[in-house]
C-alpha cells in the first residue's frame, strides 16, 4: 500500500504564515488616496525596493475620475487589487478609474528604484498629481 504525500490530511489548521516579501514585518500601509475633482492626491510617497505596500484608493463620487502611472506600475510588481471584498491578481495596471463613489485597496511590491507619479489624466495643476520615490 503506498501513502499519500505528507499534506494529503492537512485541514489547513496549521497554515504556515506568509514569508520574505509577503511578511508582516515587510508590509507598510501608505496613506489613503482620497479622488476628489480638483482637490489633491495627497503627500509625496517614499518607497523602499522589496518592501510590501498597501493603499486604500477612495472616490468621493464628485465625477468620473482616475488615475494613471505606466511608468510606476511597471516599476511594481501588484499582489492584489481589492474591490468590494473581491480580490483581483493582475500580471499589471495602467491606470485605474471611478465611475462613482468607492474604495479600492491595491497591494504591491516595490521593485524598481526611481522618481515616479500617479496622476489625474488630462489635469495639469501640480496638486493632480502624486510624486512617488522609490529607493
Amino acid at each position: 500500500m503506498c501513502a499519500g504525500p505528507a499534506w494529503a490530511d492537512d485541514d489547513g489548521d496549521d497554515a504556515a504564515p506568509p514569508a520574505g516579501l509577503l511578511a508582516g514585518k515587510n508590509k507598510e500601509d501608505l496613506p489613503e488616496v482620497i479622488l476628489s475633482v480638483g482637490e489633491p492626491l495627497g503627500d509625496p510617497w517614499h518607497l523602499k525596493s522589496g518592501r510590501y505596500y498597501e493603499v486604500e484608493i477612495t472616490a468621493d463620487g464628485s465625477g468620473e475620475i482616475g488615475l494613471e502611472g505606466a511608468g510606476f506600475f511597471r516599476a511594481i510588481w501588484v499582489d492584489e487589487v481589492v474591490i468590494r471584498g473581491l480580490e483581483v491578481r493582475p500580471m499589471g495596471l495602467h491606470s485605474i478609474e471611478f465611475d462613482r463613489a468607492g474604495t479600492m485597496e491595491i497591494g504591491f511590491v516595490a521593485i524598481k528604484p526611481g522618481l515616479y507619479d500617479l496622476h489625474i489624466p488630462g489635469a495639469t495643476g501640480a496638486t493632480q498629481r502624486l510624486e512617488i520615490v522609490i529607493e
